[in-house]
Protein backbone atom coordinates (compact mmCIF):
# COMPACT_ATOMS: atom_id res chain seq x y z
CA UNK A 1 0.00 0.00 0.00
CA UNK A 2 1.14 3.75 -1.11
CA UNK A 3 0.02 6.55 1.17
CA UNK A 4 -2.76 4.00 2.70
CA UNK A 5 -3.95 2.66 -0.97
CA UNK A 6 -3.32 -0.29 -2.58
CA UNK A 7 -0.69 0.05 -5.80
CA UNK A 8 0.11 -2.76 -7.79
CA UNK A 9 3.73 -2.70 -7.37
CA UNK A 10 4.76 -4.53 -10.52
CA UNK A 11 3.67 -1.74 -12.32
CA UNK A 12 4.09 1.41 -10.50
CA UNK A 13 7.58 3.19 -11.10
CA UNK A 14 9.37 2.67 -8.24
CA UNK A 15 10.26 7.22 -7.73
CA UNK A 16 6.57 7.21 -6.95
CA UNK A 17 7.23 5.38 -4.36
CA UNK A 18 10.37 7.57 -2.87
CA UNK A 19 9.59 9.27 0.77
CA UNK A 20 6.28 7.79 0.33
CA UNK A 21 4.22 5.37 3.75
CA UNK A 22 4.55 2.01 1.97
CA UNK A 23 3.20 -0.48 3.57
CA UNK A 24 3.87 -4.61 2.35
CA UNK A 25 2.24 -8.09 3.88
CA UNK A 26 5.05 -8.31 5.60
CA UNK A 27 4.63 -4.89 7.40
CA UNK A 28 1.48 -5.46 8.57
CA UNK A 29 2.65 -7.77 11.18
CA UNK A 30 4.47 -10.66 12.17
CA UNK A 31 4.49 -14.20 12.19
CA UNK A 32 4.38 -14.19 15.92
CA UNK A 33 1.69 -11.44 16.13
CA UNK A 34 -0.08 -11.27 12.89
CA UNK A 35 -2.72 -8.32 12.04
CA UNK A 36 -5.98 -9.50 12.67
CA UNK A 37 -6.74 -9.63 8.53
CA UNK A 38 -3.74 -12.11 8.33
CA UNK A 39 -4.94 -14.48 10.99
CA UNK A 40 -8.87 -14.16 9.92
CA UNK A 41 -6.94 -15.78 6.60
CA UNK A 42 -5.41 -18.48 9.17
CA UNK A 43 -8.30 -19.09 10.86
CA UNK A 44 -9.91 -19.57 7.66
CA UNK A 45 -7.24 -21.41 5.85
CA UNK A 46 -7.38 -18.36 3.24
CA UNK A 47 -4.37 -18.46 1.47
CA UNK A 48 -3.12 -21.49 -0.51
CA UNK A 49 -0.48 -20.75 -3.17
CA UNK A 50 -0.06 -17.06 -2.47
CA UNK A 51 0.45 -15.44 -5.89
CA UNK A 52 -2.47 -13.24 -4.69
CA UNK A 53 -2.14 -13.05 -1.05
CA UNK A 54 -0.27 -9.86 -0.78
CA UNK A 55 -2.76 -8.11 -2.67
CA UNK A 56 -6.21 -9.56 -1.46
CA UNK A 57 -4.98 -8.67 1.73
CA UNK A 58 -3.58 -5.27 1.04
CA UNK A 59 -6.43 -4.18 -1.13
CA UNK A 60 -9.49 -5.54 1.93
CA UNK A 61 -7.12 -3.83 4.36
CA UNK A 62 -7.35 -0.35 2.60
CA UNK A 63 -10.77 -1.35 1.29
CA UNK A 64 -11.97 -1.85 5.16
CA UNK A 65 -9.75 1.34 6.54
CA UNK A 66 -11.48 3.52 4.34
CA UNK A 67 -14.87 2.31 4.73
CA UNK A 68 -15.04 0.05 7.47
CA UNK A 69 -19.29 -1.12 6.69
CA UNK A 70 -17.98 -1.89 2.88
CA UNK A 71 -20.80 -4.45 1.44
CA UNK A 72 -19.74 -8.09 0.58
CA UNK A 73 -20.78 -6.85 -2.91
CA UNK A 74 -18.14 -3.23 -2.62
CA UNK A 75 -15.27 -6.22 -1.46
CA UNK A 76 -15.68 -7.92 -4.62
CA UNK A 77 -15.61 -5.31 -6.35
CA UNK A 78 -11.97 -3.62 -5.12
CA UNK A 79 -10.57 -7.30 -5.10
CA UNK A 80 -11.86 -7.38 -8.96
CA UNK A 81 -8.25 -6.63 -10.30
CA UNK A 82 -6.41 -9.00 -7.81
CA UNK A 83 -5.58 -11.89 -9.96
CA UNK A 84 -6.13 -14.87 -7.75
CA UNK A 85 -5.30 -18.45 -9.71
CA UNK A 86 -6.34 -21.15 -6.44
CA UNK A 87 -9.38 -19.85 -6.49
CA UNK A 88 -10.22 -19.67 -2.44
CA UNK A 89 -12.56 -17.05 -3.31
CA UNK A 90 -14.98 -18.14 -0.64
CA UNK A 91 -12.55 -18.59 2.00
CA UNK A 92 -10.90 -15.29 1.32
CA UNK A 93 -14.41 -13.53 1.33
CA UNK A 94 -15.14 -15.31 4.38
CA UNK A 95 -11.82 -13.69 6.17
CA UNK A 96 -12.45 -10.47 5.39
CA UNK A 97 -15.88 -10.98 6.37
CA UNK A 98 -14.81 -11.83 9.92
CA UNK A 99 -11.68 -9.18 10.15
CA UNK A 100 -14.48 -5.93 8.97
CA UNK A 101 -16.99 -8.07 11.61
CA UNK A 102 -14.39 -8.18 14.37
CA UNK A 103 -13.44 -4.73 14.28
CA UNK A 104 -16.76 -2.89 14.20
CA UNK A 105 -17.17 -5.28 17.80
CA UNK A 106 -14.20 -3.59 18.57
CA UNK A 107 -15.57 -0.36 17.49
CA UNK A 108 -18.58 -0.72 19.55
CA UNK A 109 -16.90 -2.00 22.89
CA UNK A 110 -17.40 0.57 25.62
CA UNK A 111 -14.11 1.82 26.55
Amino acid sequence: MLHGQPVRSCVLPVRHAEGADVVTLEGLGTPEAPHPLQQAFIDEGASQCGFCLSGVILTAKAVLDAKPDASDAEIRVALGGVLCRCFTHTRMLRAIRRYADGQKAAMARPR
